[in-house]
């Protein structure tokens, strides 16, 4: 029975390391559009995009317009960043509201070790260049003072090409073509101290590798659950935990696996709201941030310790650091000045 139990450990440990490597292109949204999603105020706070970065939550950031970049960098020298802009309607039918956000990624002479038939058994060191560039769209519906309901829908497409570096001519590529993707979210707030969400997300992409000897296609896919609660423990304070379950499978490398990790985070607001401090566990990630507010602009910055590396592993680097930060412009303040003027 010991032998047996040790022989699963390893396997599953197989496993999920095959997971990680064998699509570096889809990793590479593990620096970028898998933080987008949840807003960079949750990313500090822990990054549970399930409460106050549900997509059901979307109509509260109505009239507004916003520029996000981000940065991550591998004590290796690897480097990966990202640009993204994006705009939320007003309040429109019922006071359901529409955002909409376009993102792209870079990452160029990135070290990793990758492995597929024309490059050999086993994972050889290579040197590569990887671009992600995606669309998404929010919709979010106030159901009454207490429930709220989004959806999502993406579109991304990413590609990473890699040249061996101790054999000369050996390369290979991945890439991806868009199958629908997207999800929902809810939230039910009883009152003011209290924020309850969950969120589902469902990626799939068909996936492509071409090599010096071979090709190869297949469905790549995930998905993952977020549960999440929010406690107002005093004035302006926020006690944040939750925890998401994600499953992914990589037909052309034959594997699966599966995840569950927790999230937890605290916020507290100053001087009139107008400052916030934020820190949290995003899975396995530290993370912290802050946000420094006056109408009609507020910046909110958020760092992380480890950035996905509970997905990626070491895929591209031991140890990394990450700095995402967003500029947000309410242009509905303006619209309610001059509604109020002209009254």
């Amino acid at each position: 029975m010991v032998k047996k139990a040790i022989y699963l450990i390893l396997v599953t440990f197989v496993i999920c390391c095959q997971a990680y490597a064998q699509s570096p292109e889809i990793s590479l949204r593990e620096f970028a559009s898998g933080q987008i999603k949840k807003g960079v105020r949750s990313i500090g706070m822990g990054g549970d995009g399930a409460t106050w970065g549900n997509y059901a939550l979307v109509w509260r950031d109505s009239s507004t317009a916003l520029a996000d970049v981000g940065n991550t960098r591998y004590t290796n020298g690897n480097n990966f960043s990202f640009d993204a802009v994006g705009v939320t309607t007003p309040a429109l039918w019922h006071g359901m509201t529409v955002y909409a956000i376009a993102l792209s990624q870079n990452a160029n002479d990135v070290s990793a070790s990758l492995k597929s038939p024309g490059l050999g058994p086993v994972a050889v060191p290579t040197h590569g260049d990887g671009n992600d560039n995606a669309l998404f769209i929010k919709a979010a519906l106030p159901l009454n003072k207490q429930f709220s309901f989004g959806v999502l829908l993406s579109y991304e497409r990413s590609q990473y090409d890699a040249a061996t570096d101790n054999t000369p001519g050996g390369f290979v590529r991945y890439q991806t073509n868009w199958l629908p993707s997207g999800g929902f979210g809810f939230t039910y707030q009883p009152d003011t101290r209290f924020l309850f969400g969950f969120r589902a997300l469902f990626n799939q992409d068909m996936e492509e590798r071409i090599d010096n000897t071979s090709s190869a296609e297949g469905i790549a896919a995930s998905q993952e659950y977020r549960l999440g609660a929010s406690i107002g423990l005093w004035e302006d304070a926020l006690f944040d935990i939750g925890g998401n379950i994600r499953s992914k499978q990589d037909h052309i490398a034959g594997t699966s696996s599966s995840q569950v990790k927790p999230n937890i985070g605290f916020e507290q607001n100053l001087w009139n709201r107008h400052f916030a401090l934020r820190a949290g566990i995003d899975e396995t990630s530290g993370t912290g941030g802050f946000t420094l507010k006056f109408q009609p602009i507020s910046v909110d910055v958020a760092y992380v310790n480890n950035i996905g590396i509970a997905r990626v592993g070491n895929l591209f680097g031991q140890s990394s650091n990450s700095l995402i930060a967003t500029v947000i412009f309410n242009y509905g303040y303006f619209m309610s000045k001059k509604h109020s003027n002209t009254n």
